[in-house]
């Protein structure tokens, strides 16, 4: 480490050594520009000392990120400090360069004056991406680790930037919040028009339910008691974490819940009775959770044989004819019925 830090300190005189003569450099206009009017009224001296400020924030950069990769072991961590890296030197050469230029600047004042309007409209886009990510790194909707929903886009977020964030998809053609593998890349501005929905940042518990439908000719009293039972043991951790979080922790928003404990709600379907068990789950955890319920309900029903799955059905009901009959002649039963 000491001997990074050492060599940390060499490079960077090396590179301000470098910059310096490249500023005095460039200050001296070559031979063959300086017959032209136009090189001639540029200001060389602030353009080589941007130059050098620029390169200079970038090697800063790269040895700073080296330095943490070596030192840190925690991806987490080693993400925030490049980041932190990128921001702080990315504002000090702004700052630098401003200060140079600020002299400098009454010698292209009225180029700038007439390209701005231009540069404007053309960079319409990137200024609201920039507008964007300022929302994003003052009053944050979301934080790089969160899963969020933007638009028809769900994911996790695993990156920001000044012009665009990356979300690690899920669902789309893989069921459950699962994964897909793909990295979407979406621009900051949405972060303005798009309503986000969050997953994990003020309560990071999402309420699951499972509907279950059983025939009517099932021991519906029985079978929800016996779901009651089931989720109730599934959940009963995660329902303990809830509580724990909104009582300890602060939110910046009104959220209560008068009970976090896991329920089973009845209701009538044209085909069934349907137990509808309702439950706290971790975002990340609802497939697991959904297919340790679902196995349980599948041993259930093959244990009780008075509770049996419903599903849609269509029962045809018709007129027995008594013998023989051509087309068209009416049933016995419909005779009966139209006379009376």
């Amino acid at each position: 480490m000491i001997t990074l830090g050492l060599s940390s300190v060499i490079l960077t005189g090396a590179v301000l050594s470098a910059g310096a003569v490249l500023s005095s450099t460039v200050a001296q206009v070559p031979g063959f520009l300086q017959g032209i009017s136009a090189f001639e009224t540029l200001p060389w001296r602030e353009i080589g000392l941007t130059a050098a400020v620029l390169l200079g924030a970038w090697f800063i950069r790269r040895v700073g990120r080296l330095f943490v990769v070596r030192t840190v072991d925690s991806r987490v961590v080693q993400y925030r400090w490049g980041k932190t890296l990128a921001y702080l030197t990315l504002a000090l050469a702004i700052v630098f360069i401003i200060a140079i230029w600020v002299d400098g600047l009454s010698q292209v004042g009225t180029f700038l004056g007439l390209v701005s309007a231009g540069v404007a409209i053309a960079l319409k886009d990137v200024l609201v991406d920039v507008a964007g990510w300022l929302v994003l790194i003052t009053k944050p909707p979301f934080e790089v680790g969160d899963r969020i929903q933007i638009g028809p886009h769900s994911g996790d977020v695993v990156d920001t930037s000044i012009l665009h964030f990356h979300l690690l998809e899920i669902g789309n053609w893989v069921d459950s919040d699962q994964s897909t593998g793909r990295v979407i890349r979406i621009p900051n501005s949405k972060i303005l028009t798009d309503p986000i929905m969050n997953y994990t940042a003020e309560f990071p518990f999402l309420w699951h339910e499972i509907p279950v439908v059983i025939t009517f000719e099932s021991d519906w009293q029985r079978a929800k008691k016996l779901l009651m039972e089931m989720v109730t043991e599934v959940s009963t951790e995660t329902s303990r974490r809830a509580a724990d979080f909104l009582q300890k922790r602060p939110s910046r928003m009104l959220i209560s819940y008068g009970t976090v404990t896991a329920t089973v709600y009845t209701s009538v379907l044209d085909h069934g009775i349907c137990l509808s068990m309702r439950f706290l789950t971790d975002p990340r955890r609802r497939r697991q959770f959904h297919q340790v319920l679902w196995e349980g309900v599948l041993d259930l029903i093959s244990n009780e044989p008075d509770i049996q799955l419903a599903y849609p059905t269509q029962r045809l009901v018709g007129f027995e004819r008594e013998g023989p009959a051509s087309a068209g002649t009416p049933t016995r039963a419909y005779r009966e019925l139209v006379e009376g």
